[in-house]
């Protein structure tokens, strides 16, 4: 399950053993109006059709698979640059989730990537990653971004599940490793590793998902 808006193209060099995995990748829908977590996620699980499985989430696609496991059985949960719980938020989450103030952020801004362009005409690297964002971040309808933004901020999973396999970079700035408890840490990497350390995914997700790591 990519992350919040991504598409799955994010997975596009991660390559798991064919004799021993078979991967399926998830595609955001658009929500309900009015739509809660459960009710959402509930429609997400009608779509595993494998007993069993093996749910990975990234990011707000972490927050999806957990909430999927209450709902059917998996063998295990991975989540990457995610959260086990609210309690793993950053303050400025915990913030905006008591000042409601997650309501006024610019979602509308992400529908428009390909137009921030052209007020960087001779900044490379923020013109590299507006590109970059352009390529990963599919999702730019409006009432999808609202809705993931209030989601994730008010998620009221307050007790982590210890049975959760955590990947974490040491480097993430969106839910930073000093508020991230028991994880696997990727030294270095950023909220975006599952694209630019994918080298460190081929090598260690398959031990990871069979517990040989």
């Amino acid at each position: 399950m990519p992350g919040m808006a991504a598409s799955p193209l994010i997975f596009e060099n991660i390559r798991l053993p064919e004799d021993k995995f078979e991967v399926h990748v998830l595609e955001w829908m658009i929500p309900l109006v009015g739509e809660s977590m459960h009710d959402y996620v509930q429609r997400w699980a009608a779509e595993v059709k494998h007993e069993n499985p093996v749910l990975v989430g990234v990011s707000l696609g972490g927050l999806i698979v957990q909430e999927m496991c209450r709902i059917i059985k998996a063998r295990k949960v991975i989540i990457i640059s995610s959260v086990k719980s609210n309690t793993e938020f950053p303050r400025r989450m915990q913030f905006a989730k008591v000042t409601r103030l997650y309501r006024f952020f610019p979602t509308r801004m992400m529908m428009h990537v390909d137009r921030l362009n052209r007020f960087f005409p001779g900044n490379s690297f923020v013109k590299k990653r507006l590109n970059m964002y352009e390529k990963y971040l599919s999702v730019r309808d409006n009432k999808y971004l609202d809705w993931a933004f209030k989601n994730v901020i008010e998620w009221d999973r307050a007790e982590p599940d210890t049975d959760v396999v955590h990947i974490h970079g040491t480097a993430d700035m969106v839910f930073p490793a000093k508020y991230i408890k028991n994880y696997i840490a990727v030294k270095g990497g950023t909220h975006i590793m599952i694209i630019n350390r994918y080298a460190w995914m081929n090598e260690h997700l398959p031990k990871i998902i069979l517990g040989e790591e």
